[in-house]
């Protein structure tokens, strides 16, 4: 993966098959460090589990042999300086469980990858899985992008968040947020 919004998009997605409910997605950027979280309400992941996430063939997916996202993401962390941090209770651990993912990229550095396409990413993820109650926040030193799910929900009443002309609304919405903070 050659942006860091597929890897976003990766991590969030093992969120949803976790069978997360809430799944917030933060991106920091301060001129020196970009820094994304991940964080859901899904079914979490034993210490052993959490232990094996740096080795490339482990994955808990019954589709394939090879977990390559996390090995991938820490090196290319690393690589600019930054680093990589999982935290994960599981639900047979508490009531309070669910995974959050930060990573940290060294904005200046010869080997960031670019960022990607985030609204795109975002559009993916609620048309996919319009149940869930997705929040994202992208921050800068010029103010914030956001979109949350359930404010929309609220909102909306019953009509799906998957809809063509609410997804299209969505990603006019964030560009047009993206565009008053300088990313365009």
């Amino acid at each position: 993966m050659d942006e860091l919004s597929l890897y976003v998009l990766d991590i969030t997605m093992n969120s949803v098959r976790a069978g997360a409910t809430e799944i917030t997605v933060e991106l920091r950027e301060d001129g020196k460090w970009l820094d994304f979280t991940v964080s859901d309400n899904g079914c979490g992941m034993t210490r052993e589990q959490l232990a094996k996430l740096e080795n490339p063939f482990f994955t808990t997916r019954k589709t394939r042999k090879v977990g390559l996202g996390i090995p991938f993401l820490k090196m290319l962390a690393e690589m600019t300086g930054g680093y990589v941090k999982i935290t994960s209770v599981h639900e047979s651990e508490s009531s309070d469980h669910g995974t959050v993912t930060m990573a940290r990229f060294g904005c200046d550095h010869i080997d960031f990858i670019p960022l990607g396409d985030m609204v795109e990413t975002v559009k993916a993820l609620i048309q996919g899985s319009p149940e869930i109650n997705f929040v994202y926040r992208h921050s800068n030193d010029k103010g914030e992008v956001y979109l949350s799910c359930a404010e929309m929900k609220a909102v909306l009443g019953d009509i799906p968040l998957n809809e063509p002309e609410i997804l299209s609304w969505i990603g006019e919405n964030l560009r047009e947020q993206y565009k008053g903070i300088g990313i365009v």
